[in-house]
């Protein structure tokens, strides 16, 4: 019976006329390397990039969170923070300039690598320990 009283999360559309990024205050502009938490009171906190996703966690914590998404660099789609596999590379534009991008699987990861450049794969975990910050 505890799992029917389970909240469920969904992502919600970005407005990229009127949704700002958390952190930074730029617009989305960018909707492919967006993030958003929904946050158990129902609100929902918006990012540009998942390095500004990621400084919001740092700084807040995650007991609030419901749930947190971030877009599929290969289909566009949302998909779980946690699940993800990410790919960072000094030199993958990203709206921040972090060059951290996320896919659902390992292989989808494997192929952006080929196409896109070498890469570090990175877990979830991984990015709390990254050192999030302007690579050049």
């Amino acid at each position: 019976m505890m799992g029917c009283s389970e909240k469920t999360y969904e992502p919600r559309e970005i407005v990229s006329e009127t949704d700002v990024c958390k952190i930074c205050n730029m617009s989305i502009v960018h909707n492919e390397y967006a993030g958003q938490i929904a946050l158990k009171n129902g609100d929902y906190e918006i990012f540009d990039d998942i390095g500004c996703l990621m400084e919001y966690i740092e700084a807040n914590g995650e007991d609030e969170v419901g749930a947190a998404y971030i877009k599929d660099a290969a289909k566009n789609e949302w998909i779980d923070v946690i699940k993800a596999v990410y790919v960072y590379n000094k030199d993958y534009w990203t709206p921040m300039n972090y060059g951290v991008v996320a896919f659902d699987t390992k292989e989808a990861a494997q192929e952006w690598m080929v196409s896109e450049g070498e890469g570090q794969l990175l877990a979830y975990t991984d990015l709390h320990d990254f050192k999030w910050g302007i690579h050049k």
